[in-house]
C-alpha cells in the first residue's frame, strides 16, 4: 500500500507540473523553481510533513521535498544555533541531495558530448 501512496502523490506532483508546462507560458526552470518554493512555503507552515508522512518518497523526492526539507533545516537549526541557523540549517539539510546533483551533473558531462541547440 505504501508503493501505491508513494506513486499516487508523485503522480499527481507531476502531473501538475505536466499541465503547467502545457497550459502556461511558464519555463520548466519556473516551474522548478515554484515547486521549491511551494515545498518551502508548505513546509514553513506545517502542511508538507502530513504529506511526507503518508506518501514517503512520493512526497519528499520531488522538488517540493527538497524545499520542504530546506524549510525543516532551517528551523531545526534555528530552534539549535539561533540566527546563525537560518544561513546553515537549509544547507545541512539538504547537503546530501546537493551533492548528488552536483555528482550527477559531472558524470554526464563526462560520459557526453555537449552539443550546439541548431
Amino acid at each position: 500500500m505504501d508503493y501505491l501512496k508513494a506513486f499516487l502523490v508523485g503522480g499527481i506532483l507531476c502531473l501538475i507540473g505536466q499541465i503547467l508546462i502545457d497550459k502556461t507560458k511558464l519555463t520548466p526552470a519556473r516551474i522548478l523553481v515554484s515547486y521549491v518554493v511551494a515545498g518551502v512555503i508548505l513546509g514553513a507552515v506545517g502542511v508538507y510533513k502530513p504529506l511526507v508522512e503518508f506518501a514517503g518518497a512520493g512526497a519528499s523526492v520531488p522538488l517540493t521535498g527538497f524545499g520542504y526539507n530546506l524549510s525543516k533545516g532551517v528551523r531545526e537549526a534555528v530552534d539549535k544555533d539561533g540566527f546563525l541557523g537560518i544561513f546553515t540549517g537549509g544547507l545541512k539539510a539538504t547537503a546530501g541531495g546537493i551533492t548528488a546533483a552536483v555528482f550527477a551533473g559531472l558524470l554526464a558531462s563526462l560520459l557526453f558530448k555537449a552539443k550546439d541547440k541548431s
